[in-house]
């Protein structure tokens, strides 16, 4: 989209090559503003990124991520850059059992939200009372929003009569992986909310993975701002700004730039560390002390032998908690001899402080449990790679604490996932902050039109009332 404007021209600073700094730098080259962006990396994607691991040779994701059909926002930026076809599809969940049992959730004839009632009434790793209470729990979140009364989501299922079996085998491996968080550490509003746009039509639940390495994926935001004028500079960080009346001075490796705006794309804990020592940036810096991060854990393996012909899976009852079948999932290497897959552990605390060689031997052991050729196969080669500061951690109460893309200067603009977007740390919620710190930062250079979120999926079925 380009706009006439006479604001057009003007330049922008975006600090950081993340999901919500790319986001916001299409939106605004597409709108007619000269993007510079600042990624002190040599490459793009942040959190969401991929590179060659210098152990073993191979291009390997920091953490496999994945979307749904209710991420509007991030499929449109995809379109935007031309990547939705790297996307790879699944209608199907499956769930797998220590010794190999599977049970697959997929749709069926029925209108949302019980599309998928008849697969789930057929786990056998729920007993009907596991089912019943589960039932009764999705009837208290789905039909409107609930909002965050400081109590956890734990707190919450004990009050709404779970058994601990539900909670073990469904609330966990739904809740855990979606907020990067315990639940006891996760508010009610967080977790209802992942429910409800779940489960709002029969395309919301529909999971997507890129076929290539996340870098590659987002080098085509890359191009897209080059060729409307922008550049990206790697491996050239913000160290500081200074926001004045007429324009902002941005000092990265040391040289001084000046900007018509400037937009802070980094993580909260890095933002922190930007802002200046004033009493304009006390209120913020406040409001940033009140986040605390989760951890995840992306254990790469390498065997020499095919191990299951899944491409991905939920592991129940174990550490581990989803297999991601790289060798089929990502197409150059789908032609290959053996296996490539990335186990993920979402809120990984247990491992912090666990050696590469404990983990990994701790993920091959449970590997084995579900898939038993892993016993008898041979590991050519493996990799953990800790994010120790993955996400925010969506705890109770936070929402509170999270900002607007405004700031106290004019001139200066937030995104980030943790910025108040209305959605959990997500690509999603990444995306959404792009683009709404865009739209702020164009209303304020007199481009009033600009438009870059997009609606929500609507709802469907019995769920049309949940928009």
């Amino acid at each position: 989209m380009t706009i006439s404007s006479p604001s057009q021209g003007s330049t922008v600073a975006i600090a950081g090559g993340g999901l919500a700094g790319l986001a916001a730098g299409c939106a605004l080259s597409s709108a007619g503003f000269r993007v510079t962006l600042f990624e002190r990396r040599p490459y793009l994607g942040g959190r969401a990124s991929s590179y060659q691991h210098p152990g073993t040779g191979e291009i390997v994701d920091n953490c496999q991520h994945v979307l749904f059909g209710c991420c509007t926002n991030l499929i449109e930026f995809y379109r935007r850059i031309g990547v939705e076809k790297n996307i790879r599809w699944s209608d199907t969940m499956t769930f797998v059992e220590p010794g190999g049992r599977t049970s697959v959730l997929k749709q069926s004839f029925l209108p949302a939200p019980l599309h998928t009632v008849p697969s789930f009434l057929s786990f056998p790793f729920l007993d009907a009372r596991d089912k019943i209470a589960i039932a009764r729990a999705m009837a208290a979140l789905i039909p409107i929003p609930l909002r965050d009364t400081g109590e956890s989501f734990l707190n919450w299922l004990h009050r709404h009569g779970q058994t601990e079996n539900a909670i073990a085998r469904f609330w966990n491996p739904v809740l855990v992986s979606a907020l990067s968080e315990d639940l006891d550490l996760v508010s009610v509003s967080y977790a209802a909310q992942v429910v409800r746009e779940s489960l709002k039509s029969e395309t919301a639940r529909r999971m997507g993975i890129p076929s290539i390495p996340l870098t590659d994926l987002y080098r085509s935001a890359d191009e897209y701002i080059r060729a409307r004028g922008g550049d990206i500079r790697f491996r050239v960080g913000v160290e500081s700004f200074r926001a004045q009346t007429s324009e902002v001075s941005v000092v990265a490796n040391g040289q001084e730039e000046k900007f018509d705006y400037l937009l802070l794309a980094v993580p909260f804990d890095v933002l922190a560390r930007l802002l200046p020592d004033s009493p304009a940036a006390a209120p913020l810096a406040q409001m940033l002390s009140h986040f605390e991060t989760s951890p995840i854990t992306g254990i790469h393996l390498w065997f020499d032998r095919q191990i299951t012909s899944l491409d991905h899976a939920v592991l129940l009852d174990r550490t581990i908690q989803w297999m991601f079948h790289k060798s089929k999932l990502i197409e150059a290497r789908e032609n290959g001899n053996g296996s490539y897959v990335e186990l993920v552990v979402s809120s990984s605390k247990s491992l912090i402080e666990k050696s590469r060689g404990e983990i990994v031997d701790l993920a091959v052991r449970e590997l084995g449990e579900f898939f038993p050729v892993v016993r008898e196969a041979k590991l050519v080669k493996s990799t953990v790679i800790k994010e120790v500061h993955a996400t925010y951690s969506p705890r109770p109460g936070v929402d509170d604490y999270r900002p607007r893309p405004e700031t106290a200067w004019p001139r200066v603009f937030l995104a980030g996932d943790f910025v108040a977007t209305g959605w959990p740390a997500t690509m999603e919620g990444a995306v959404r902050s792009g683009y709404q710190a865009a739209e702020s930062l164009a209303k304020v250079s007199g481009v009033r039109e600009a438009k870059f979120l997009v609606p929500d999926l609507p709802g469907s079925g019995f769920m049309r009332s949940a928009g």
